[in-house]
């Protein structure tokens, strides 16, 4: 949502989870302004162990009403493949790094996938 400063309360950025098994792998969606953004947060989260994978879409439209009034914005999409103990830390550097005063963050569970798959992405994103 947009980065300009409104005059309102800061929203409420907590994380909402169900009860899930740590080591459940989910999917994480965000997006962001531009594709250098979207590459910054993908490099790093990937990297530091966050994320097993990041997916970067083109550039799509987004439409959406912002403060009253409609936007229409370009955004890149970002899904992130990740586990319900990496989420937490994934949540803080979208709060840390991200533009908008309400960045989107979607959690949609893997209910199921290639067990070599699943296996693989628990261990990319299991803490040091």
């Amino acid at each position: 949502m947009s980065s300009e400063n409104s005059s309102s309360s800061k929203p409420n950025l907590a994380l909402t989870l169900p009860d899930m098994d740590a080591q459940q792998v989910v999917l994480a969606q965000t997006t962001v302004p531009d594709m250098m953004l979207a590459k910054y947060l993908a490099h790093h989260l990937v990297e530091d162990g966050i994320a097993a994978c990041a997916n970067l879409a083109p550039a799509s439209l987004s439409m959406y009403m912002w403060q009253g009034e409609l936007q229409g914005d370009e955004e890149i999409t970002l899904t992130f493949k990740t586990t319900v103990a990496r989420l937490p830390e994934l949540a803080d550097r979208l709060r840390e790094q991200h533009p908008y005063d309400l960045p989107e963050l979607i959690v949609l569970p893997v209910v199921g996938g290639f067990t070599a798959y699943l296996d693989w992405a628990r261990t990319q994103t299991r803490p040091a």
